[in-house]
């Protein structure tokens, strides 16, 4: 443990003495290298499972309604939790926080690989996506507690959020080369090893001082039950009818569980969101943009990834190694966004990334089932573009919309609704392609609805988004990623410069 003072979790430089290089203080690299896996890890089970979707259904015989739920189980639990994982962290301390975090998540990872039946997979899943959620701000944390210097700290964060990129481009060919060589259930042993490591690391991180972050338990319930009814009203309108008593009640919860939260988060002089933060105009839109780019993003990944095995017969491998193309754009455009984004603001960027989205999902229309591989690879790489372009001007245009102190607030909220937007796209995308009789037809809807909620945020981006000054120090966040590459941390983990 090193001798020198630990940073301050609410921002402030810690004193000492610098360095002068870009290396964390003695004592603590072993708790930056621990910190960047979890967060690979973290990502990568938002992806690494797509893949493994038909291999499971085979084994248990699950719908595509059962199968959807091995994704969104884990999704909607870590968008729900984001909203009070930082106070979390600040209130038990970063490294209590994240070893916690860890070791739920190394656990369920553990019981999502034996889990004997979908059920018991789904409930591991929901659990390992809180665990992900308490050690995602605890992540970043320890990365900044690391670094005496600003500049010291942006390189280490810069390499916290690359973790998250490697995931996001890893996550289908990983997926595709265990389910194909060892079984799907290794998708989730290989978080083994890794969280062990992690822990062990642990052992030798200094300890973080506890802050006094005030909790919302009562806002934090209502907003998980509020999403979970949702989507499982959506999930099951897919499989049972839009009309049935379940989906019908489903959505009734949902209702009322949001009036709830709405109502607490209201009355309460802390509470987990803010209200009035969505005063904002410019908060309103970019939060609805975040969401509309995952809902898309994810839910045609979820799509396709039944496409390619289901109705053209290919390997969980080959399934895998179809999204490169996609995945790899996304990495090459997010590193000239963030030039975009310095010399012309967020506002053009971000317009520019929702439309190059939009078209190529309306280019998708054209996929048949014996349509050429590479064109359907083609057709698919707008759909990374649009996103890579778009994402890290969205950041940026989300923190300029608020005042600096409220800045960590403004990026959980923005993870939290791009988290919850992955989740319900694989709800209803999937929905629509529940009948495999009617696949195509389903899939064709799927794809104008992903393009009609785009078209409405780009919209609303063109109108209520003002056009904003070049960004004096922009961040280039890696794809995939919540958090710009240049930050400091609030109480709630995650803040902007």
């Amino acid at each position: 443990m090193s001798g020198q003072p630990a940073a301050d979790v609410r921002g402030r430089a810690p004193s000492g003495p610098e360095t002068g290089d870009n290396r964390p203080r003695p004592g603590l690299r072993s708790t930056v290298l621990v910190a960047c896996l979890a967060f690979f890890v973290i990502t990568l089970d938002t992806t690494v499972v797509n893949v493994a979707l038909p291999s499971i259904g085979q084994q248990w015989g699950g719908q595509v309604s059962a199968l959807q739920w091995v994704v969104t189980a884990y999704t909607l639990l870590f968008a729900a939790l984001l909203l009070s994982a930082g106070a979390i962290s600040d209130r038990v301390g970063a490294s209590r926080a994240f070893t916690i975090g860890l070791s739920v998540f190394t656990l369920m990872s553990a019981l999502c690989g034996l889990a004997p039946n979908l059920t018991v997979l789904i409930a591991a899943r929901a659990v390992q996506g809180a665990g992900a959620a308490v050690m995602m701000p605890a992540s970043l944390a320890l990365v900044r507690q690391a670094y005496d210097s600003p500049a010291q700290r942006a390189r280490g964060i810069a390499l916290w959020t690359a973790g998250g990129g490697a995931a996001v481009a890893a996550g289908p060919v990983v997926g595709g080369a265990l389910t194909t060589g060892l079984g799907w259930r290794w998708i989730f042993f290989v978080n083994l090893p890794v969280g062990l490591f992690a822990l062990v690391g642990m052992l030798r991180a200094p300890r973080s001082p506890r802050g006094h972050s005030s909790m919302d338990p009562v806002g934090q319930v209502t907003a998980v039950l509020a999403l979970a009814a949702l989507v499982f009203a959506v999930i099951t309108g897919g499989s049972g009818g839009w009309t049935s008593p379940t989906t019908i009640c489903g959505f009734l919860v949902a209702v009322l569980a949001g009036s709830a939260f709405l109502l607490v988060e209201s009355r309460q002089s802390d509470p987990a969101v803010p209200l009035t933060l969505f005063r904002i105009p410019s908060v309103a839109v970019c939060t609805s943009a975040g969401l509309a780019l995952n809902f898309g993003y994810y839910g045609l990944v979820f799509v396709f990834t039944i496409f390619f095995q289901e109705h053209r017969g290919a390997s969980a491998l080959t399934a895998g190694l179809m999204f490169i193309p996609m995945t790899a754009f996304t990495t090459l455009v997010n590193l000239l966004a963030g030039k975009l984004t310095n010399r012309y603001g967020p506002r053009l960027p971000l317009i520019l990334g929702q439309v190059i989205q939009t078209v190529g999902i309306l280019g998708l229309l054209l996929v048949r089932r014996d349509t050429p591989t590479a064109l359907l690879l083609t057709l698919l790489v707008p759909l990374g573009i649009g996103g890579g372009l778009a994402i890290p001007p969205l950041t940026s245009a989300m923190l300029e919309s608020v005042p600096h102190e409220r800045a960590g607030l403004a990026s959980g909220v923005l993870s939290a609704a791009r988290q919850f937007g992955g989740a319900i796209g694989v709800a209803l995308l999937g929905a629509l392609i529940a009948d495999s009789a009617h696949f195509m037809t389903g899939m064709r809807i799927s794809l104008v609805v992903g393009a009609a909620v785009l078209v409405a945020t780009t919209l609303g981006v063109a109108l209520f988004l003002p056009g904003s000054p070049k960004p004096a120090a922009p961040s280039t966040p890696v794809p995939g990623t919540e958090e710009p590459a240049t930050v400091s941390l609030r109480p709630d983990g995650l803040e902007s410069r």
